[in-house]
């Protein structure tokens, strides 16, 4: 099985055996090309081109383009230079009292928790963790800490360290009963699984730009539920969080009266300009056929794995699964085998004490054996 994208398309994909796209994305070749024109275009030309028209309307591509990934309409999404930037300007505009709780899990990818912890300090508000086993977190556990007493339920779409994939409806579901609300980080999802936002009854989804989009650290997108956009008060503000950027008055402040009230300041611009390229191209690929792509790639791994001996810790059937693929190896240190793979240009992560594989629409099956037969020399040695 080959690659779904060309190395016209990720011209990096032939410089080692790259499978680590949860932590990195190798990037979109014309996405590199479009931020670097954009940045030279500014070196050279300053405002000549870049203009306040043009600065105004920068990001109205990517919110069509991210609106469309997710199911969206363009004025639910907003941009920012990082989804730690975006989370922590709804938590603070959200700031649940200190009768309140917030609903997480203790093996959430830290940046998804951390601003919501920031401000259940402030606020004196209960953070309520699941506690996870083998960096698996039970759903229906987690949705039985949810009360009516729970403002915010935060969690990532698809957890880093197992793979694991949540079932974003019934979770929405529930914290709808109790008048609370869904923020997720999908920053291991976006543009590897197909996602519905407004179906799936999210309140609210973040993703960086530079894992499974395929697009460059410097900018993340964020959609809102209508329903929240004419109600909250950003927690970040800036120049551009006015509704005319260019009537620059500092006595007043008047929010659009969409999500882009989050869009608060001047950013590498071109990071967004190269994001839009990148989605662009995912969606020409169709979401779902890279679905079926990396898992297929996940389930040679997995069975290569498994003759290995390894112990598989990401989940297995279908509904929970990506193509994230997490091991360990019994008797041997998840670190030095990491590093060893690394050696050999094999690009894979160490996260706790398991391996991590991560394939994506640019890695076929002759990066998996590659993978596999590298691996097994290193458990022989």
């Amino acid at each position: 099985m080959k690659a779904l994208g060309s190395l016209n398309d990720f011209p990096a994909a032939d410089k080692s055996t790259y499978l680590n796209t949860a932590s990195v994305a190798l990037m979109y070749g014309d996405a590199e090309k479009a931020i670097t024109n954009w940045q030279k275009d500014l070196a050279e030309f300053g405002t000549m081109n870049f203009d306040e028209k043009a600065e105004q309307e920068v990001f109205d591509d990517l919110h069509v383009i991210f609106a469309r990934l997710v199911g969206a309409q363009p004025e639910d999404i907003a941009v920012a230079s990082s989804a730690t930037e975006l989370l922590a300007s709804l938590a603070w505009a959200i700031a649940p009292g200190r009768r309140s709780n917030i609903v997480s899990t203790d093996i959430v990818f830290p940046s998804t928790l951390y601003p919501w912890a920031r401000v259940a300090r402030y606020t004196n508000c209960e953070v309520r963790l699941l506690k996870g086993e083998n960096s698996y977190a039970d759903q229906e556990e987690l949705i039985r800490l949810i009360d009516d007493d729970t403002a915010v339920v935060c969690i990532s779409h698809v957890e880093y360290g197992s793979g694991q994939r949540y079932d974003l409806g019934r979770i929405a579901e529930s914290a709808h009963t109790h008048n609370a609300l869904l923020v997720v980080d999908a920053a291991q999802s976006a543009g590897a699984i197909p996602i519905d936002a407004p179906a799936s009854k999210v309140d609210a989804l973040v993703s960086g730009g530079y894992k499974w989009l395929c697009g460059p650290f410097g900018v993340a997108v964020m959609y809102l539920a209508p329903h929240l956009q004419m109600k909250l008060d950003p927690g970040l503000v800036g120049f551009r969080s006015h509704k005319d950027i260019w009537d620059l008055q500092a006595d007043r402040l008047k929010y659009p009266d969409d999500a882009s009230r989050f869009e608060f300041s001047t950013m590498a611009y071109g990071c967004a300009i190269g994001l839009t390229q990148s989605i662009r191209y995912l969606l020409r690929v169709g979401v779902e056929n890279i679905l079926a792509h990396n898992l297929k790639l996940a389930d040679l791994l997995i069975q290569g794995l498994e003759e290995m001996k390894a112990e598989i810790i990401s989940p297995g059937n279908d509904e929970e699964r990506t193509s994230i693929v997490s091991a360990r190896f019994p008797g041997r240190d998840s670190y030095e085998i990491a590093w060893d793979l690394g050696e050999a240009d094999i690009v894979v992560s160490q996260r706790r004490d398991f391996v991590r594989f991560s394939p994506h629409l640019y890695n076929g099956t002759d990066d998996i054996s590659r993978a596999l037969e590298k691996l097994g020399q290193i458990l022989a040695s």
